[in-house]
């Protein structure tokens, strides 16, 4: 496990996450050591990174390490997405793990949980794969009216099959099949209008989608999350997840997908999920900066 940092100088960097070259993919602020940060510590951290997401890399009792993830705006968010795959991604990359020359399994303690991440060597790359909990849904949203307005969009827009509905493999979001890419892009929210509908569906963020049967190995989406801060996310993991599940429970698929997202901020992301049965999540990261954070 790496090493703690001293009381005053903190390791810290940033890496991008669900990307195959460097400035795509969702970066993450990535700060180790972290042992010692009082919550408010970790919300002004996170603040003056100003990423979608701060991972802070603890020491843990039921685990091999303990994360602790921010928004920006001082939100804790919880889940197995990109802020866990960077966190430990950016641990591989930077030697700290020792060598990954095969498969390694890890521990990982996350909102009161213990999850199990593999790294493994892929064409000279180190990929994570983690497993999320199992699939909870929600019953189907009721109120398409007021979501379609939410989002901005023309009531064809948004398909009944699979219904809107929420989902959860670790982090409650509401998924919301579109018709095509075209809406996909076209969505542009309303944040009071967005979380009245999230708060109705006990939900966090919402994720819309552009899903083709005769095409079952790819999605495409956005990530819209107004509740803790975060309008739109390039790759979301705990959205990902669940998505993946929902369209297994309703027989659309029955193997892998890889889901796009972030093509619409200029950061393409690519993730891979598979079902085990539970979703995997599986990328890999590049290290952008490295250095030290003073207190």
């Amino acid at each position: 496990m790496p090493p703690q940092s001293s009381n005053n100088t903190l390791v810290a960097g940033l890496i991008d996450v669900f990307a195959d070259t460097a400035l795509s993919g969702n970066p993450l602020a990535v700060v180790e050591g972290a042992d010692a940060l009082s919550d408010a510590q970790m919300r002004r951290m996170a603040g003056e990174f100003n990423q979608a997401e701060t991972t802070f890399i603890m020491r843990s009792d039921r685990a091999d390490l303990k994360l602790r993830s921010f928004t920006a705006a001082g939100a804790e968010v919880g889940g197995a997405g990109h802020n866990a795959l960077g966190a430990w991604l950016w641990l591989a990359e930077d030697g700290k793990l020792g060598p990954i020359e095969g498969p390694r399994l890890f521990q990982q303690e996350i909102g009161g949980e213990v999850l199990p991440i593999e790294l493994r060597p892929v064409d000279g790359r180190i990929f994570g794969r983690m497993n999320q909990s199992a699939l909870k849904l929600g019953p189907d949203l009721t109120d398409v009216a007021a979501l379609t307005a939410a989002l901005g969009l023309a009531p064809e827009d948004v398909l009944s099959e699979p219904a809107p509905r929420v989902g959860d493999t670790g982090v409650a979001h509401l998924l919301v099949r579109l018709r095509d890419a075209a809406a996909v892009d076209r969505a542009e929210p309303s944040a009071k209008g967005l979380l009245k509908v999230l708060g109705a569906a006990a939900a966090e963020g919402c994720y819309v989608y552009a899903f083709d049967p005769a095409a079952p190995a790819h999605a495409y989406a956005r990530f819209f999350n107004p509740t803790v801060g975060l309008w739109e996310d390039a790759a979301t993991g705990t959205a990902a997840g669940p998505l993946a599940a929902y369209l297994a429970s309703q027989g659309l698929i029955s193997g892998p997908i890889d889901i796009e997202q972030g093509t619409r901020m200029g950061r393409k992301s690519i993730l891979r999920v598979s079902l085990a049965p539970e979703p995997q999540i599986s990328g890999a990261g590049i290290i952008v900066m490295r250095g030290t954070l003073t207190l």
